[in-house]
């Protein structure tokens, strides 16, 4: 589990010092952390590269020591990032167990050779290394690298078949139809016709770059490669680009990861170009891919982002789309005005075309087979059923990091918007995004029907049970992610709503489910700073069912009161 915690920017990420209240990083820095220790029981978890309110995270007493080791009882390994130590003594006292860095000089890390020195000159209690030691062999014991248990250690598998299928399954259920206007999708690819595929991210793989996210990858179907390979012989696929890449300058020999780590420089890609102008280029792209979209049939153009922009050690300055895309987006549904719209990315993007378009499949960067999936969606051969784990706002100016936060300081950053973070802060100030927390949309249609909340108590504890009858009125099979959100009717200083539970359930064309799911005292608690727990607060609820933030199918009310201590 990585970052440990509230790593949330690349600019000046190993001094940057993120200042944040207590409530919101219980409630919402923190809660995941916790389920992977409680409840995912998490072997290791990584620290981060900032300070978290004066405390660098890798080398900090409240963060390892305490939150972690102490009230989490976290008994495995915790390991810096890569360059993120900074101080032998305070790495020692630390809950830290391992120091990882990119240089080369390995003796010389903070906790090699300058922790041995400190221990024989009685600077640092041995007890602090014999405890960090225990929890490294604790781990290797678990994972039966030694001990009387190392006979059965397992030796595992990669790059098979069951992988590979476990990798489309996954492309498949992550890929997001955010519009889909006239029925455009699915496509309707008959034999003899012509299909135009513009875009650079048609034709690019993905594995190869961003960072920590590169991997050798065993294969990478391109969106293009899963066109081709899907639509067969009968079909004709023509690709064109659209627009153009700069050229970039030739990469330096020094470790990019060291590179990242010893500089707080502008690291503002630069890029050249040779012979004509880059407009020029530009132009020439744009004219082909105009004139191969009204020589076709059906047009999909697949653009977004690549690893320019979404990649380690850099923040992007803008939400805009690189490389003159909007343009061509503009041109291609002037000229087409059927024209699909894919995206790929790792991040939102601005669309001031989403009006325009008829259709728009979001794709975040989905592995291996990532283009199998999208061509399969796209021809109807698999139904989507992906939903947005966050809100796609219309620019950077509608976040709150930007509008009451203090984003992309060099120093110190503010976390202002304390609890109202995400769709908690838009849904709350009414914002008018583009794309809701929760949307997306399916070739089928659902309704939702028969809300039910009942009040009941188990082990002492006060539950919950919300159902709800969910129903396939469409043609086709396909999937539902139900989303249970709870509104307290006090809502000073807090979310409108909040998300607590969701399910997703596969129905076949006509076919009713009931849906059932318990509501625990945590989520309808509040954190209490001077009982330094959360505490249910008593009151008035109103249980929200739906298929996003947004879109509201049932409510019910329900008053709760809960015993003290």
């Amino acid at each position: 589990m990585k970052h440990f915690a509230a790593n949330s920017q690349e600019t000046e990420r190993l001094w940057v010092d993120t200042i944040i209240d207590e409530t919101a990083l219980e409630e919402i820095y923190f809660p995941g952390f916790q389920a992977a220790v409680e409840k995912g029981h998490t072997l290791a978890l990584m620290g981060a590269y900032n300070l978290l309110n004066g405390e660098h995270c890798c080398m900090s007493k409240s963060l390892l020591n305490e939150k972690l080791r102490k009230d989490w009882a976290f008994d495995g390994v915790v390991i810096s990032d890569w360059g993120a130590v900074h101080d032998t003594k305070l790495a020692a006292e630390s809950g830290l167990d391992l120091e990882m860095d990119v240089k080369y000089q390995f003796d010389e890390q903070y906790m090699a050779e300058p922790l041995l020195k400190a221990v024989k000159d009685g600077e640092i209690e041995e007890s602090l290394v014999d405890e960090k030691v225990r929890n490294i062999l604790r781990m290797m014991l678990r994972l039966k690298m030694i001990g009387p248990e190392k006979k059965h250690r397992k030796t595992g598998a990669y790059n098979t078949e069951e992988h590979r299928r476990a990798v489309l399954d996954v492309a498949r259920e992550s890929m997001i139809l955010l519009k889909n206007e006239d029925q455009v999708l699915p496509l309707q690819a008959e034999s003899g016709c012509k299909v135009a595929v513009i875009g650079a991210n048609a034709a690019a793989i993905h594995s190869n770059g961003g960072g920590s996210a590169e991997i050798k990858a065993l294969y990478e179907i391109s969106p293009l490669m899963g066109i081709k390979k899907l639509l067969g012989g009968n079909v004709k696929v023509s690709y064109a680009p659209g627009y153009v890449i700069p050229d970039k300058k030739e990469a330096s020999e020094i470790n990019w990861q060291a590179a990242s780590t010893e500089t707080a420089e502008d690291t503002e890609k630069e890029s050249t170009v040779s012979g004509r102008t880059l407009d020029e280029k530009q132009q020439e792209a744009l004219a082909e891919a105009v004139a191969l979209a009204k020589a076709s049939d059906i047009v999909i153009f697949v653009g977004g982002l690549n690893h320019d922009f979404d990649v380690e050690g850099l923040d992007r300055v803008n939400m805009k789309l690189p490389y003159g895309q909007d343009e061509v987006i503009d041109a291609l549904l002037k000229a087409v005005p059927d024209t699909v719209v894919c995206m790929y990315a790792g991040a939102p993007v601005e669309m001031p075309w989403a009006e325009k378009a008829k259709a728009i499949l979001w794709s975040y960067y989905a592995g291996m087979e990532g283009g199998t999936a999208l061509a399969e969606i796209l021809s109807g051969k698999v139904n989507p059923s992906g939903k947005l784990a966050e809100t796609f706002i219309r620019d950077a100016s509608q976040c709150p990091a930007h509008t009451i936060g203090t984003f992309g300081k060099k120093d110190r950053v503010e976390y202002r918007e304390g609890v109202m973070v995400g769709y908690r802060y838009y849904d709350t100030k009414k914002t008018d995004v583009l794309f809701p927390f929760g949307h997306g949309l399916s070739y089928t249609a659902f309704t939702y029907n028969d809300l039910e909340i009942i009040r009941q108590q188990e082990n002492g504890r006060q539950t919950v049970k919300v159902s709800c009858s969910v129903t396939n009125t469409g043609e086709h099979a396909g999937k539902e992610t139900v989303q249970i959100y709870v509104a307290p009717e006090q809502k000073k200083d807090r979310p409108v709503h909040e998300l607590k539970a969701f399910e997703k359930v596969r129905l076949d064309a006509g076919e009713t489910k009931r849906i059932c799911v318990i509501l625990e005292e945590r989520d309808f608690s509040r954190y209490d700073t001077d009982k330094k727990m959360p505490v249910p607060v008593n009151g008035t609820y109103e249980i929200q069912v739906g298929a996003s933030s947004t879109d509201i199918c049932l409510c019910g009310k329900i008053d709760l009161f809960f015993a003290e201590g």
